[in-house]
């Protein structure tokens, strides 16, 4: 005879497994745009309309920083600076209190241009706690509850825009790319000890605020691969060799890559010819004293570029010279766009045929792309939405984030059939996710969103200028 009592009780605890389970698959948005910098998160339930008055779970107050918070387990980590300390802070996931709060003291204090901050990259975490990069320091490794593990001094950077790129773990390394005006350098460190695995020079990069990806193709090994502000690089993880490269024209390289498969997405600005003008001409405009070259006094005068001498400045002598400019007047030239690529097992200069496709309308400045459901996403400033087949690059619709518009440093992230879009005034837009997207609604929290939002389990976890929000259906 059947027990049904003892049948009910067993599927009232296979359903609490199903959920505990499928709750720590959700709550794994372990990096910089989440599983492998894809944008794409699991779960279900996701709320289209949330405000600081509804639909919060909870909120907590912290430090500014640029930061993207990032979960592991039921962690939450984000990174600030106050005053002189860095700092490194871990909230419960669940209810948002502060679990722990680290600092460490500022080993230099570098000047970078005000859209950046001293937190500005967004940390990495696993079961083993959580990794962070601190330019002014460099990175710092602590345990689940808050223990020292190690650190590894780096710098001082030449960057004149400041660091951004975020660190990624995988199979046992913290890998992390340095892109500077010179001296450019991409490192692997050991997970668990901080000790140097491998480091790998990049010659002739120059100024990027790309975050790695790693790649996973069926032939041609694991790969790591870095937008650069001239070409893209395949390198193999293990051991840090170049593998293949392509020329790709950036005005900075920004985000990150992602992948469907053997298949690989870009997205950069770029131009067929400088969009500078000669140095020449400014000098016929600015060099009062005649001597061949800009001081600092005399290019501050130009209203649009005055305040961005220091990019030019390699040697940081207070002066522009006609080889400084021409440099960075060239940053950006070449084919550039939207792209799909399919390296296959390649070695060197990757053969033009492996370029799948090539968009180069409506493209994002810092936006990285985001591919969900065989349809890639473009978000740039001005609220401008392009969906384009991941398979064909075919446009499929522009238009616009409903009346969220200004600028967007955060980059759109999905899950649940439904696309998120965070832009500097603070509004997020909810998308219906496919082809023919569209505006399912607009949420206002009134405070400036520099970071990306993190998706797990039906909660959006969303950091504002002073807080972060987790936001989900009660």
């Amino acid at each position: 005879m059947i027990n049904v009592r003892r049948l009910a009780c067993v599927a009232v605890v296979f359903a609490l497994l199903l959920s505990w389970s499928d709750g720590m698959a959700y709550a794994q948005w372990s990096q910089f745009r989440g599983p492998n910098g894809s944008g794409v998160g699991a779960g279900a339930g996701y709320p289209v309309s949330f405000s600081p008055t509804s639909n919060v779970i909870w909120k907590s107050a912290i430090p500014f920083g640029q930061s993207s918070p990032v979960l592991a387990g039921n962690h939450l980590y984000v990174t600030a600076s106050v005053g002189d300390q860095l700092v490194t802070i871990c909230l419960d996931a669940t209810t948002g209190r502060e679990l722990w709060r680290r600092q460490l003291k500022r080993a230099r204090t570098q000047k970078v241009y005000k859209a950046n901050d001293p937190a500005s990259p967004t940390p990495a975490a696993d079961d083993q706690g959580v990794v962070a990069f601190f330019p002014e320091y460099g990175l710092v490794a602590y345990t689940a509850d808050g223990k020292d593990r190690w650190t590894m001094p780096l710098g001082p950077f030449n960057s004149f825009y400041g660091m951004s790129a975020s660190p990624v773990l995988a199979d046992g390394l913290v890998v992390l790319l340095c892109d500077q005006r010179s001296g450019s350098f991409i490192v692997a460190l050991d997970r668990a000890t901080g000790r140097s695995r491998w480091t790998q020079e990049r010659v002739g990069a120059v100024e990027g605020w790309a975050t790695p990806m790693v790649f996973r193709p069926a032939a041609g090994g694991v790969q790591l691969i870095v937008p650069g502000t001239t070409r893209i690089d395949s390198y193999t993880l293990s051991d840090g060799k170049p593998r293949w490269w392509m020329p790709q024209g950036s005005g900075g390289s920004m985000g990150t890559a992602v992948a469907s498969g053997d298949t690989l997405f870009f997205s950069t600005t770029g131009s067929m010819e400088p969009s500078m003008p000669a140095f020449d001409s400014y000098l016929a405009k600015y060099d009062k004293d005649k001597d061949g070259r800009l001081s600092l006094q005399e290019f501050s005068a130009d209203k649009e570029m005055g305040e961005h001498f220091g990019w030019g400045d390699a040697d940081k002598d207070n002066f522009l010279t006609v080889a400084e400019w021409n440099t960075i007047r060239n940053l950006g030239v070449g084919d550039f766009g939207a792209i799909a690529v399919r390296p296959g097992d390649a070695v060197g200069k990757l053969d033009g045929s492996a370029v799948l496709w090539r968009f180069k309308k409506n493209l994002p400045y810092i936006p990285a792309p985001l591919r969900y459901q065989d349809v890639v996403y473009l978000v740039k400033d001005g609220g401008i939405v392009t969906s384009l087949a991941a398979k064909t690059g075919e446009a499929l619709k522009t238009g616009r984030s409903g009346n969220a518009l200004g600028e967007y440093f955060a980059s759109p992230v999905a899950a649940d059939g439904k696309v998120f879009l965070a832009n500097v005034e603070g509004k997020v837009t909810v998308l219906k996710a496919g082809a023919q997207w569209d505006v399912l609604g607009t949420n206002d929290l009134g405070e400036e969103i520099h970071a990306t939002p993190a998706l797990s389990g039906g909660r959006i976890y969303i950091r504002t200028k002073g807080s972060v929000y987790c936001f989900g259906l009660k």
